[in-house]
């Protein structure tokens, strides 16, 4: 890459300012799928708009719309995390979508089970299932950028999963079952929240951990993008298809009749669909 005139520092959305690099910006357009020619393009548009303590929501933006100017889905990956924070506000489409990662991992998954524990019964988000091995799967959405799990999460996670763990293991027939509690956010877990979570033995998936391996990289590996985000589906044709629980883009490539009852122009329909095949299509 080419030698960059000045340095910066940017604006976090915690208010907190850091140097901006370039190698970041590079690696998530890269994320994207973008070229290498189009990561330069961009980079070097955005570089003529930097000034000291920028914010990053700027960057982003700006970033984004040149991305929409792009041909296929490269806008649609790139605003990842954005469109997993429009699931909301309830918290099903994002247990939804969670299930339909694991399944992508070969697991079998039932969302919002009721299971009894040695105290008390508890609603488990996601359950799913492999072999001899089980997940009981609580998953935490938060809509703001800059949250963050504390300890307190992991703490409670682990309470819910000891209590039914117990009374599981109690059944006959459950010997040779493992049994694993995990903790998923679409945020970041806090150091202290990982590491009682790690110390305790309890699995956890962030936006960005484990490291390489978050919910970030799972989703781009996978091809399972939430339905947020299409950037040719106004918000209210998204809030309308989350209220029929349909939450995956994968949805819409399977059955295109799904938008029949938004009332979407054939031209825009062929659109819309354009852009699901692309973003379907794992990184």
């Amino acid at each position: 890459m080419k030698k960059h005139k000045a340095n910066y520092l940017i604006t976090k959305s915690s208010g907190e300012t850091a140097p901006f690099s370039y190698s970041k910006l590079k690696k998530s357009l890269s994320a994207a799928g973008a070229s290498e020619a189009i990561i330069e393009d961009i980079i070097a548009q955005i570089e003529d708009q930097l000034y000291q303590g920028i914010p990053t929501r700027k960057i982003y933006k700006k970033a984004f719309a040149l991305l929409k100017r792009k041909p296929g889905a490269l806008a649609a990956r790139y605003k990842l995390k954005s469109a997993i924070m429009e699931l909301g506000p309830s918290g099903y489409p994002f247990e939804r979508f969670v299930g339909e990662i694991f399944k992508e991992q070969g697991y079998n998954v039932a969302v919002g089970q009721i299971m009894k524990g040695h105290c008390v019964s508890h609603e488990v988000d996601v359950v799913a299932t492999r072999g001899n091995l089980h997940l009981l799967i609580e998953c935490k959405f938060h809509n703001q950028a800059n949250y963050q799990c504390d300890v307190k999460t992991p703490l409670y996670i682990h309470s819910r999963f000891r209590d039914m763990e117990t009374e599981l293991k109690k059944r006959e027939g459950r010997e040779d079952i493992e049994y694993q509690g995990w903790a998923v956010t679409n945020t970041r877990f806090t150091s202290d929240a990982i590491a009682y979570g790690t110390c305790a033995g309890l699995h956890m998936l962030g936006w960005n951990f484990p490291e390489g391996r978050g919910l970030k990289e799972l989703v781009e590996q996978s091809g399972i993008h939430p339905i947020t985000s299409l950037t040719t589906l106004t918000s209210f044709e998204k809030q309308h298809l989350l209220q029929e629980k349909v939450v995956l883009c994968k949805e819409i490539c399977h059955s295109p009749a799904l938008l029949e009852d938004l009332g979407i122009g054939t031209e825009r329909l062929h659109r819309i669909m354009r852009e699901a095949y692309d973003l379907c299509q794992p990184s």
